[in-house]
């Protein structure tokens, strides 16, 4: 049985020699399979219809190895927990079970990104280590999702199993995954970030990145300012002080203010909030941005000062 690791996982296991700028704290593998996903996702160099390398997930390479030599080398990373994502296929269930059984003698939690699957199979996760589940929503558009997604499973779909999450592992176990520059109005994200929270989930935002082969290989990521001011409506929806209602956007349903004074809010904000926002351990390095730009979600929290330059920079 292979599985499938991120280049800088690997490399921090001794897997790969060569140099890393930000070193992963959670160990990310993804699950081995020869073809395709069934699903078709617009940006996803794993679905059906995609051109793009299989070794690839968003801008990463995933090398396969052995999973009895990926087991052997875990511990040597020092990682605080194992994120173990999924391509859908016939079978994903049970190769997801085996290699649960495997990583349970290390003691690591194990997060799993994984498309809907029963409540009794969400709880044969629980019983072999696993505290969080991943749910690829992805598009923050109802409107939009049927065609970018073009899944076996439908909008309505991804919230029930959300629900299903939820009530299985607990609120803020369940991480909604949204991509946010998939053609989504502020509003759109907003109120999907709400209805996230408002059902006990938790949201982990990503930025859209164009990979060559894919559907969307020739669209434009979102701007640094657009993204910023989404994880600050983000953070303000994730503690409870504001609602979508609350927020100001123009005609075009882009989000232009907080309705909070830009000196309270600078006094507000953590700067944690501009770093990546997951499971416990995770800071997902370069998952979604070039090493010489700057990222849209930071692998650690950056100065205090950082905020006050955001807030200058979007209001």
């Amino acid at each position: 049985m292979k599985v499938r690791v991120s280049y800088g996982t690997a490399i921090a296991m001794g897997l790969i020699r060569a140099r890393m700028l930000a070193r992963p704290t959670t160990a990310y593998l993804m699950t081995y399979h020869e073809g395709r996903c069934r699903n078709n996702c617009a940006f996803c160099p794993q679905a059906r219809e995609s051109r793009a390398d299989l070794k690839k997930l968003s801008r990463i390479t995933w090398p396969a190895f052995d999973v009895e030599e990926v087991v052997e080398a875990l511990p040597s990373g020092m990682f605080a927990r194992i994120c173990l994502q999924t391509v859908d296929y016939p079978g994903l269930v049970s190769d997801v079970i085996e290699l649960l059984d495997l990583f349970q003698p290390l003691g690591l939690p194990v997060s799993v990104s994984i498309t809907p699957v029963n409540r009794a199979t969400l709880g044969e996760f629980k019983s072999k280590g696993v505290d969080y589940i991943g749910v690829g929503l992805d598009v923050a558009s109802e409107r939009l999702y049927p065609e970018i997604k073009d899944s076996l499973y439908s909008w309505d779909e991804m919230w029930r199993f959300t629900r299903d999450v939820v009530d299985v592992f607990g609120d803020g176990k369940a991480l909604v995954h949204l991509i946010i520059g998939l053609g989504e109005t502020d509003r759109e994200a907003v109120e999907t970030i709400w209805r996230a929270y408002s059902m006990g989930a938790w949201v982990s935002l990503f930025a859209f990145t164009p990979i060559r082969g894919t559907r969307l290989e020739n669209a434009k990521p979102p701007s640094l300012a657009r993204y910023r001011r989404i994880q600050v409506a983000h953070y303000l929806i994730k503690e409870g002080l504001a609602a979508p209602e609350d927020f100001e956007f123009d005609a075009g349903d882009s989000l232009v203010g907080f309705r909070i004074d830009k000196e309270k809010l600078a006094k507000l904000l953590p700067p944690g909030i501009f770093a990546t926002h997951g499971c416990p351990g995770c800071n997902r390095p370069y998952y979604n941005e070039r090493p010489k730009k700057e990222p849209y979600n930071f692998p650690e929290s950056p100065g205090r000062d950082y905020v006050r330059c955001v807030l200058d920079s979007i209001l």
